[in-house]
């Protein structure tokens, strides 16, 4: 799908006058980043002279290529120069696109100045949730709404706050008809809504079964003295069509099989004679989906609603838009939005109650082409902004809009993504733009056993038909590219009744067995384990790491979770609070101290009843405690350390001066640097198991930095929540032969060779209720809007249930409309996880087994888990496994048995810091020395200033990767990132886009020049930006070498980058007189770090591939 995008995109490029013209939008930045680097790469190719299908393996590839090149060639005819200002091509994110037409019509958006955009805004929901229900102490008239809903909720105040803090972190779903929908529109929806199942059903029985229909069910109604139906039901009879569905279906919505007495059909001849027909009629009639429809019938809610439900629904409604209001406030005073804001704003931009905007009318005579990738993931204000963009639109004008996506995985819906908009595209089209659908059946991934296997089980996974008010998708069918390979290509993996335990030992196993028989081969095949959730890899990391099989855990471990960083979180708590008593006890059980529980006890405990630890006779006992005695009093109290043991003392004894030099200093320097400090002084880095830990302390570190306000943490409650967002590195020294273990939504668009799934009979977590259930449905034809088909919707609303109230019909409709979405979605998830295998596919699942009559069977899975999802395809290997499977004992395999390891690690009683670095160097200096420190840039502006300062770091980090992975158009992919990190720098906006182009000129000229790969490679003795302290003229300088190394004759190099650039001609005087500038400073360096030693000395300069070199 991605390259046929690029194809139409350099297709495009050929046609236009200005490349500004196409826009492409992606939903993620990588995915921006990966579309712009292969626009770029086929861009080289094309330049490099290479005639179409030279090297090329495909026709796909001969295609892009010869596009490649008729873009190239309308790129020379026009001067557009793209190679060396690539930030022409508009290929950007949908909320990059939205921030854009923000800034573009600051007073048409209402933003004024343009505001922060932050991913998690959480803690402004909280803030705004937190000034509405305070209204209630207000004169405001919506003080009673406030008051009606408490009282509706049972007074709970926090469970308010946090209702309104998730509607307001989706109300991009409910914002428009809450604000101009009244009580008629709102029950109008439910009575069409009542009208489409009646409808949906009424097509379903067919006509000639009508009549013996309705005399089957008068002669049971009849019988049960019950009034008779007079006439078929119709279109607006929904009582009558569940009369007949309670004639047709059981209580638990089944075809009926047995009928008697109590359904109306008694004993005797003609009592059988009725049942034989009713029998006859049901096998004519037996269809699942007329049975769903038939069962809806009897749990349609009400077409109204009554008194007490719509004071609670105004209350609610009233409230979300005072929320709403307080929200835009908190936005404004903390200069901060998120990305739904800065979304309805740019709609707000492009379109007012009088029809489009200028900006709008600009637009559109600006953009010619709309490209959008992964269309299937839009949500409705993305899909209302593509309407915008594109409102006006002719198909004879000469405009395209072209739209990629895969229904089949859309599975995001818990970001907004609404797969029914894909579908009404396809059907509908865009506004006024008619969409010819296109399909590609081409699967260029798996062996032809997978791709097989695919299409016979979700053929039976996925629905029939497509539904887009559901989201159901059907499914479509792929060809196979590669031969199908030897062996199965599907393996289920049936288990019964063993526990997580025994699944996780299976999931070893087939790690263990593909390792072994791959050993010896040139390339290690890949392997990923999905999981539906994180938490079903419980046993199966333990069970990895018993077995010996590296693995790296990608967005899996939560970074709290980490032992390292809960010892970090303590220590910051302590030191911000000396009253924090659990933080304090933390701290004084952390690796590097490390007290017993013996210990702690004797130290904090009291002084008498059971939690007294007994000791010796003869030994001191403490005296009872203060109430308001702190931890860090205690631990100055010489009796309380009096009662430790000696070991007890002796580790005391060595923290206390850290921690007291801690707290004395704590106000003179930042949160971050005091918690540093403390824990590299405590010894924290020597209690670290891995390289990994070290990252995962510097994550949360930096994490504290940023949040920290004036050297303190405002609110830890808010600041440990946002630790929850943050997932810990993956193992660093696990090598790229390690088993990959991620999410099946994180795997979407990988690959792998072999793929193992895992906890497929587990159910997910209920979903929590909310302050109110909505739905959208679509609205009936008579009520379309021709100039705008998407806004062609009707809301479904039902306040939350009464606190111990019985169930809301309303509620429980919607409740179920959304279920059965995530029924399908669940099928979608499936799916996904399955196509990532290349070669083979493992599928586990448990269910229970079922014991009759001596034969054992298997127990149809939980319906909410996926394995109910695939029970039609796999249900006959379950069944002739469990024919043969051992009888599970009363005490195996239960859940949550595993014995966690709960010794105590801990640096040694005796522990000391390493010793320290050898004495200063005391070096004299010239006397312009001092002033040739700083001359990097004391001739530049602040942008060239941050421009250098990036160029330098990530020419560090490609020297310590030694070139690997790294190439001109990873860099191209990285824009992004160079412009978030000039950003942050302070480079101003309307510089930063060339800003950034200049970083990625300088780090690919580096890649391709040879002296530049010759210095960033492989070398012995390497430093990069090497730091160090020598005394010079009786003052301690602190220095930086950017690039230290010894050659393979054995001399000392020292190189220095500079990213000075040079407009001129005369480039060779240019790098002579910068030798001039910086010779007194290199010299310095070799001085002190070659300590008199002949070193080589160079000045690189990645813009111009310069280089100046001297000494010896």
């Amino acid at each position: 799908k991605t390259e046929l995008l690029i194809q139409r995109y350099l297709g495009l490029l050929a046609t236009v006058n200005e490349p500004e013209e196409i826009v492409a939008i992606t939903f993620t930045r990588k995915a921006a980043a990966e579309m712009r680097a292969r626009v770029l790469d086929a861009f080289a190719q094309a330049s490099a002279g290479k005639a179409p299908g030279s090297e090329s393996r495909s026709e796909h590839e001969r295609r892009t290529r010869e596009l490649a090149r008729a873009a190239l060639a309308r790129d020379g005819a026009r001067g557009w120069r793209i190679s060396d200002s690539p930030a022409r091509l508009r290929i950007q994110t949908i909320d990059s696109l939205c921030a854009a037409l923000t800034r573009q019509m600051p007073l048409l958006s209402k933003f004024g100045s343009q505001p922060e955009s932050i991913e998690d805004a959480g803690a402004l929901y909280a803030e705004a949730a937190r000034a509405t229900v305070e209204l209630i102490e207000s004169g405001d008239p919506a003080a009673d709404y406030v008051a009606r809903l408490l009282a509706h909720l049972d007074n709970n105040v926090a469970r308010v706050e946090q209702l309104l803090v998730e509607m307001l972190r989706r109300r991009d779903h409910w914002l428009r008809h809450v604000m101009v929908n009244e009580r008629a529109g709102l029950e109008g929806a439910l009575v069409a809504e009542r009208r489409t199942v009646i409808d949906r059903v009424q097509a379903l029985v067919p006509l000639p079964e009508r009549a013996e229909l309705l005399a089957i069910a008068n002669y049971s109604l009849g019988n049960r003295g019950e009034a008779p139906l007079a006439a078929f039901p119709g279109g607006d009879d929904a009582q009558g069509w569940a009369t007949l569905a309670g004639v047709l279906l059981t209580s638990n919505g089944d075809w009926r099989a047995k009928v008697d007495k109590r359904h109306g059909f008694p004993v005797g001849a003609a009592g059988k004679a009725w049942k034989d027909r009713l029998a006859a009629l049901v096998a004519t009639l037996a269809d699942d989906r007329l049975c769903t429809a038939l069962g809806d019938t009897r749990r349609l809610p009400p077409a109204v609603y009554t008194d007490a439900q719509w004071q609670v629904l105004e209350a609610i409604t009233e409230l979300l838009k005072r929320a709403l209001g307080q929200l835009k406030l908190v936005f404004q005073a903390r200069g901060q939005v998120d990305f739904t804001e800065v979304s309805q704003r740019a709609l707000f931009a492009l379109e007012d109650a009088e029809g489009p905007t200028d900006l709008a009318l600009r637009l559109d005579y600006k953009i010619r082409h709309l490209l959008i990738d992964e269309f299937q993931d839009t949500s409705i204000s993305q899909f209302e902004l593509v309407a915008r963009l594109t409102a006006g639109w002719t198909p004879d004008d000469g405009r395209t809009l072209f739209a990629v996506g895969d229904p089949m995985q859309s599975i995001y819906r818990f970001r907004e993504a609404e797969v029914g908009l894909f579908l009404r595209a396809r059907a509908q089209g865009i506004g006024s733009v008619v969409l010819e659908p296109l399909e590609l059946s081409a699967n260029f991934r798996s062996q032809a056993g997978i791709v097989d296997w695919v299409n016979q089980a979700f053929a039976q996974v996925m629905p029939e038909l497509e539904d887009i008010a559901s989201g159901a998708v059907a499914y479509t069918e792929s060809k196979a590219v590669h031969q199908r390979l030897a062996g199965d290509a599907v393996e289920i993996h049936p288990l019964f009744a063993g526990g997580e335990t025994s699944e996780a030992a299976q999931v070893a196993n087939i790690v263990a067995g593909i390792a072994a028989a791959s050993a010896g081969t040139e390339q290690r095949p890949s392997i990923a384990i999905l999981v539906r959730g994180r938490n079903h890899l419980r046993e199966i990391v333990p069970q990895l790491k018993q077995a010996g099989l590296a693995f790296r855990a990608i967005e899996i471990d939560r970074l709290d979770d980490r032992p390292v960083v809960q010892d970090l979180v303590a220590l910051t708590r302590a030191l911000a609070h000396r009253g924090d008593r659990l933080a304090w006890l933390a701290i004084l059980r952390a690796p590097w101290c490390g007290l017993t529980l013996a210990d702690l006890v004797a130290l904090a405990g009291a002084a008498t009843g059971a939690d007294v630890i007994e000791r010796s006779p003869g030994e001191p006992h403490p005296e009872p405690i203060s109430s308001q005695s702190t931890v860090w009093e205690l631990m100055c109290d010489p009796a309380r350390l009096a009662a430790l043991t000696p070991d007890g003392r002796t580790r005391l004894e060595r923290v206390r001066p850290v921690l007291a030099a801690a707290l004395a200093g704590r106000q003179r320097s930042s949160l971050r640097d005091a918690v540093e400090g403390t824990w590299l002084v405590l010894g924290g880095p020597a209690c670290a198991a891995s390289a990994t830990d070290l990252e995962d302390a510097e994550t949360y570190l930096d994490h504290l930095e940023s949040k920290e306000e004036a050297g303190a943490i405002a609110d830890f409650e808010a600041f440990e929540q946002s630790l929850d967002k943050l997932y810990a590195l993956p193992d660093m020294a696990a090598g790229d032969g390690a088993v990959q273990i991620m999410t099946m939504h994180k795997a979407k668009g990988l690959e792998f060779d072999h793929v193992i799934v895992p906890g497929l009979g587990k159910v997910p977590p209920a979903a929590g209720k909310k302050l109110f259930l909505w739905m959208e449905r679509p609205a009936q034809p008579d009520a379309l809007n021709p100039r705008r088909p998407e806004a062609n919707t009707n809301l479904l609303l039902a306040p939350i249930e009464e606190t111990g109230a019985e169930g809301d019909p309303i509620y429980a409709w919607i409740k179920q409309l959304a279920a059965e979405k995530a029924t399908f979605e669940d099928g979608r998830l499936l799916y996904v996880a399955a196509t990532r295998a290349k070669q083979r596919l493992h599928l586990l699942g448990e269910t229970r087994l079922l014991v009759e009559d001596e034969a054992q069977t298997a127990r149809n899975p939980d319906s909410r888990s996926l394995l109910a999802k695939l029970w039609p395809v796999v249900a006959g290997e379950f069944q002739r496994a469990a024919a043969t499977a051992p009888a599970p004992l009363a005490t195996e395999g239960a859940d949550g048995d595993t014995v966690l390891d709960q010794s105590l690690r801990r640096l040694a009683s005796g522990w000391s810091p390493p010793a320290a670095p050898p004495a200063l160097a005391r070096n004299a200096a010239s006397e312009t020395a001092r002033s040739q420190d700083d001359v990097e840039y004391s001739w530049v502006g602040e942008t060239a200033r941050h421009v250098g300062s990036v160029v330098h770091r990530w020419l560090q980090r490609i020297a310590e990767d030694e070139l690997q992975g790294w190439s001109a158009a990873r860099v191209e992919t990285m824009r992004d990132i160079f412009h978030h990190e000039l950003a942050a720098r302070g480079v101003e906006e309307a510089q930063l886009a060339a800003a950034s182009a200049r970083v990625a000129k300088a780090l690919a000229i580096s890649l391709a020049d040879e002296r530049g790969r010759w210095l960033l490679g492989p070398q012995q003795d390497a430093r990069n930006e090497y730091r160090f302290t020598a005394m010079i003229d009786g003052e301690h300088r602190n220095l930086v070498i950017d690039r230290s190394y010894t050659d393979e004759n054995g001399k000392r190099w020292i190189v220095d980058y500079k990213a000075s650039g040079h407009e001129g001609t005369d480039i060779e005087g240019f790098l002579d007189r910068e030798q001039e500038r910086y010779q007194v400073q290199l010299e310095r360096y070799a001085q002190v770090l070659a300590q008199g030693e002949p070193a080589m000395l160079g000045l690189y300069f990645p813009l111009l591939a310069g280089w100046r070199e001297w000494g010896g």
